[in-house]
């Protein structure tokens, strides 16, 4: 997921040294990206690994799970679709949909949560195809793919991300689906705590300038983009993509996991996730 996780290990590794207010652009936050997260691999999966899975559909912090949402599709309809995964992390929705009868193909900037990825696959046995890349160039000829994913990858993590929505409407195949989950908009307002601390608002919802943290030169190390909920459904229709839905799933009862900034006290007060479900027309 999207959040901001303090590993300590990790900023020592890209030498974060501080907190900036300023613009980033595509390449600058493509590199920060690949850093980042190259150096957090090992420390996000030990931590965040068995909330993710190793073969599962996970949408979502709340736990939406694909199997009970059908965001893209009936299970059924997925045999032999090809599907792109965009922020692929290790793979594990990739993997998913191969156990399902897709042939999917895991798309992700770093290298190093590819290298978890490709250990996944080997131990389980299922050969998805991984894909170094940023997803504001997408390597793949047009009309490539019938589905494409992503859940908390990429998106919050490019400067322009209506170039994401061009490029997946170019690679996918006229009725194809394409389905994102990104952090809530409205969560920028408040802090990254899932204590009562994180219910107080300290900043505006209006304020694009990107979360950044820097090094000693002023590098980014870390970048988290904002949009706005209109921002992300005119960079949808912008692209020439229909927006079917906007999911803002509830927090579950019971779901006790505390995961970055999603808690059940933030939960049960706000929403957490905004997946917007949109399909290519044909």
């Amino acid at each position: 997921m999207s959040s901001r996780d303090e590993y300590f290990s990790a900023e020592d590794t890209v030498g974060t040294a501080g907190v900036a207010r300023r613009r980033v652009g595509s390449a600058e936050s493509e590199a920060a990206g690949r850093r980042w997260w190259d150096a957090d691999a090992d420390d996000y999966l030990a931590e965040h690994g068995s909330d993710i899975g190793d073969e599962a559909f996970v949408w979502c912090p709340e736990n939406l799970h694909e199997d009970e949402a059908g965001l893209l599709g009936p299970p059924a309809d997925l045999v032999g679709k090809r599907v792109l995964e965009l922020g692929a992390g290790s793979a594990p929705c990739s993997r998913w949909l191969a156990r399902r009868g897709a042939h999917p193909v895991a798309l992700d900037v770093s290298g190093g949560m590819l290298r978890h990825a490709a250990r996944l696959n080997d131990a389980l046995g299922l050969p998805v195809p991984l894909v170094q890349a940023g997803a504001e160039h997408l390597p793949f000829a047009d009309a490539t793919f019938d589905h494409a994913c992503s859940a908390f990858g990429a998106v919050p993590f490019v400067a322009d991300p209506g170039r994401v929505m061009r490029e997946v409407h170019r690679v996918l195949r006229p009725g194809g689906r394409w389905v994102f989950a990104v952090n809530h908009p409205m969560r920028w307002v408040f802090p990254d705590d899932p204590g009562e601390q994180g219910l107080t608002v300290v900043q505006s919802y209006f304020d694009r300038t990107p979360y950044l943290e820097v090094d000693g030169d002023g590098r980014a190390t870390y970048v988290e983009h904002h949009r706005t909920l209109g921002d992300r459904v005119r960079d949808v229709v912008a692209a020439g993509l229909v927006l079917d839905d906007l999911v803002e799933p509830e927090w579950p009862e019971g779901h006790e996991r505390v995961w970055g900034q999603w808690s059940p006290l933030r939960g049960a007060l706000f929403p957490g996730t905004a997946i917007l479900v949109t399909h290519r027309p044909g």
